[in-house]
């Protein structure tokens, strides 16, 4: 497999680990020949699936988003594959409606020979954060918005300005590792009194002020983890990811592959159990062998979870937090077999 170099494209978008992804869906998309279909589900600019449409000729690919602007931007980008490429606009855990309901070729080998692959790139793109006025970045003075779809569902804005303390303290301690949660809580509570939250520079305001300046020095930006829970709170990621594992390796063929990659420990964790659960034996404890039909349906395809190359790190920082964890469908689960 040609092996590229991690340049800037001129998207402004590094994809991360790009050529480990072709490399751990390579044996499936072989596999399944030219009835190869690929899912992106989390397409963002695009990078990841042209890469998989230059070095897989017969594959074709679904690019999966919910953002109209990604989704506009990478179709012109992939306009050359042509037919190979069918974007689709939602939200990734709604996938199988999309396999399901959707007419033409692409659709039909997928649903007639499930899908060849997988990926999902969670977490916010580079392309999101770089867009200022989309207010998922702490480093400028956007609109509280962060909703990844911008046509539905609720802002950063209203969560500061609607919801409790007790929910707030919630969302930051649970999905921002915020260890002052219920300071920082407290501090939104008093300060929407005064007036509402609207843009990015208050609220970052707010926390300098907040967060004790000891903790200030050595843990990062002090923002960082209040706007993490923010977004994932708005964009209901963490039910996104939990729903569509089922989902896709419900949709894959045998020998079909599916890629995660996270960014933080939460999404990381209920891929990692997803994962278990999958692989493991469902025969009774104490017996030698797997029963017939209890054997798993699946084995997972890295060790552990793997992490990027120092000097991909180097090149591209985004890459530092990931961790990727592959999964293989071995055959159809008992539940699935014909006649039933």
């Amino acid at each position: 497999m040609a092996h590229h170099t991690l340049a800037d494209d001129p998207h402004g978008h590094v994809p991360v680990m790009r050529d480990r992804m072709a490399e751990l869906l390579a044996p499936a998309v072989e596999r399944f020949g030219a009835d190869a279909v690929l899912i992106d589900g989390t397409l963002g600019a695009g990078g990841h699936t042209e890469h998989f449409l230059t070095v897989f000729p017969d594959a074709r690919v679904i690019g999966v988003d919910r953002d109209p602007n990604a989704l506009a931007q990478a179709s012109e980008r992939l306009a050359p594959f042509g037919e190979r490429f069918t974007p689709v606009q939602m939200r990734f855990d709604a996938v199988g409606d999309a396999i399901a309901n959707n007419d033409g070729p692409v659709f039909d080998t997928a649903r007639e020979h499930g899908i060849a692959g997988a990926l999902f790139d969670l977490g916010v793109s580079s392309m999101q954060l770089d867009q200022e006025e989309r207010g998922f970045s702490y480093r400028g003075d956007a609109p509280l918005d962060m909703r990844m779809d911008p046509t539905t569902g609720i802002t950063a804005a209203e969560v500061l300005n609607t919801y409790s303390h007790g929910d707030l303290a919630r969302v930051l301690k649970t999905y921002g590792d915020e260890r002052f949660a219920g300071k920082i809580a407290s501090a939104i509570v008093a300060e929407r009194e005064r007036e509402p939250f609207d843009r990015a520079g208050r609220l970052v305001e707010l926390l300098y002020d907040t967060i004790p300046a000891a903790t200030r020095r050595t843990g990062g930006h002090p923002a960082k983890r209040t706007f993490q829970a923010l977004r994932i709170e708005v964009n209901r990621e963490l039910e996104a990811v939990e729903n569509v594992v089922p989902v896709i390796t419900g949709l894959l063929g045998v020998g079909g592959r599916a890629v995660f990659m996270s960014y933080q420990s939460l999404e990381d964790k209920i891929v990692k159990a997803a994962f278990a659960d999958l692989t493991a034996s469902k025969t009774p404890a104490g017996l030698p062998l797997d029963l017939p039909g209890t054997e798993p349906a699946f084995r997972t395809v890295t060790r552990g979870a793997e992490k990027a190359p120092a000097e991909e790190i180097e090149r591209n920082p985004r890459a530092a937090p990931v961790r990727v964890r592959c999964i293989e469908k071995l055959r159809p689960p008992p539940n699935h077999a014909k006649g039933h």
